[in-house]
């Protein structure tokens, strides 16, 4: 049986306008949230009309990929590929109304943005765990861990600032805007904040991920 896409100019099958009726819960929410602060990306569909989310990762962390396919299964066709040029694994879901709000907040004129109302996108601590299993990092010093790193620097030093706003509102976690060549990015140092960081996403990590606190 052909599965059917979106891919091109095909009619939408009966199982497709079923999904894209389907509302994403909250869980659902807080990971795409969180993949999107993170490497994941929207696009349009063919007719322009709505968005979908595309998940691409190193073949590294197929393990990551294959939990993010799980939750999102409801609004994805086909399950990760794997492309071999590039050692990654992938795969998209559906357009969707959701998607399509979200990529009204966090795009603007086809570019990945921080919205002034980024606190409450973060309010959900799986938010973050997500956003960092995505783009984060352990700062270790002679096998210590003295703090992490939030790879942020595809926004710019004001979206960083509202970034860490948020992050001190919400949490009372003291974010450092850090330079990286000509870029910035977060960076979590002081001790009680680094504490306090580890706690709020611990338990939200895969096993495979939990490296990545130290």
């Amino acid at each position: 049986m052909v599965i059917p896409r979106e891919a091109g100019r095909i009619t939408y099958s009966a199982n497709i306008r079923s999904m894209k009726r389907i509302p994403l819960d909250e869980y659902q929410k807080a990971v795409i949230t969180g993949s999107i602060l993170g490497d994941a990306y929207l696009e349009a569909n063919w007719s322009k009309t709505n968005y979908r989310l595309g998940i691409r990762h190193s073949k590294d962390q197929e393990a990551y990929v294959g939990w993010l396919y799980g939750v999102l299964k409801p609004l994805v066709l086909t399950p990760p590929q794997h492309y071999d040029r590039t050692r990654s694994v992938w795969f998209r879901t559906i357009s969707h109304p959701e998607l399509s709000e979200l990529q009204k907040v966090f795009y603007r004129e086809g570019k990945k943005v921080i919205p002034k109302t980024i606190t409450q996108y973060l309010s959900n601590p799986v938010t973050i765990a997500v956003w960092f299993m995505d783009d984060g990092n352990v700062v270790s010093r002679k096998g210590k861990t003295c703090g992490y790193h939030l790879n942020t620097q595809s926004f710019s030093e004001k979206e960083n600032q509202l970034l860490a706003e948020a992050m001190n509102a919400l949490y009372g976690i003291r974010c450092t805007l850090e330079r990286n060549h000509r870029y910035y990015r977060l960076a979590i140092y002081q001790q009680w904040s680094r504490n306090a960081f580890a706690a709020l996403i611990r338990e939200h990590l895969l096993p495979s991920m939990v490296y990545k606190i130290g």
